[in-house]
């Protein structure tokens, strides 16, 4: 699945290809894409509509139109192509939009898992989500208080998109190495000079892929760097890029764990007072 820096990759992509271009038609290929609203409803509403701006929120990208938001969540296996001229539908595309320009957007999505809404407003569907780890509210300060205030291991409380919102599995196991702290660390028996490091890390994670346009570790997402550079993920038995020590893997919340057992050692866990 996409995380943060893929699809922040991909609204950069996205911009300068789309961004004053009205849609003219939209085929839906598979009903369950659509979220919402129907789908009588959705071609009526959406046809006329300009692409206004191109954002992220969390792993979700928000096409602003001129009165509402074309919502879309890749998940496991979407995809966005544009393509200039005739197009003639593939196999495992779910959505075709006709757009003025002789442009098409095609949403294709082999697995079927992602979703698309045509909302007015965005905060039925945002609701839920945690902070935005790239900005100006997301402290050093803020995570040791919100870190505090939970009792979790730290991997799967960072996965949990209502506590900060884009970080997945890929960018978990990179920041908490580089942050020395071990995946099954206790959330609130962090030191605030650990935290600072964590927050930082993640700062320098998240910025390192973007710049790098994201991983591309399989077919589903293309064109990026970051795999290149990994420090754990997807490393298992290759020697850490710190002081050599194999790289492990253990599971943790159902979800494949890269890291260090010298670098990342995992405190003992603090007794409690009665």
């Amino acid at each position: 699945m996409p995380e943060l820096p893929e699809v922040e990759t991909i609204a950069r992509t996205l911009r300068p290809a789309l961004i004053g271009k009205t849609i003219l038609t939209a085929d839906l290929r598979w009903v369950r894409t659509l979220a919402t609203p129907s789908p009588a409803a959705f071609k009526k509403r959406v046809k006329g509509q300009q692409i206004e701006s191109i954002s992220r929120r969390a792993k979700f990208l928000d096409l602003q139109l001129s009165d509402y938001h074309l919502i879309i969540h890749l998940r496991m296996s979407g995809d966005l192509l544009v393509v200039l001229g005739g197009y003639q539908p593939a196999k495992h595309d779910r959505l075709i939009a006709q757009l003025s320009g002789d442009t098409s957007l095609i949403f294709s999505d082999p697995r079927k898992f992602g979703r698309v809404w045509l909302v007015e407003d965005t905060k039925e569907i945002f609701r839920e989500l945690g902070i935005e780890p790239l900005s100006d509210g997301f402290s050093a300060e803020w995570l040791y208080s919100a870190l505090g205030n939970r009792r979790r291991q730290l991997k799967p409380l960072l996965l949990d998109q209502s506590f900060i919102a884009g970080l997945g599995n890929i960018y978990t196991d990179e920041v908490l190495h580089l942050a020395k702290l071990h995946p099954l660390t206790m959330s609130d028996e962090i030191t605030r000079k650990k935290v600072a490091g964590l927050w930082l890390a993640i700062r320098e994670v998240l910025a390192e892929g973007i710049r790098r346009n994201g991983a591309s570790i399989d077919w589903v997402y293309r064109g990026g760097d970051f795999q290149n550079h990994f420090r754990v993920y997807g490393r298992t038995g290759e020697p850490c890029p710190v002081c050599n020590t194999p790289i492990e893997r253990i599971t943790v919340g159902q979800r494949g764990t890269h890291f260090c057992p010298h670098c990342q050692v995992r405190a003992k866990p603090k007794k409690s007072v009665k």
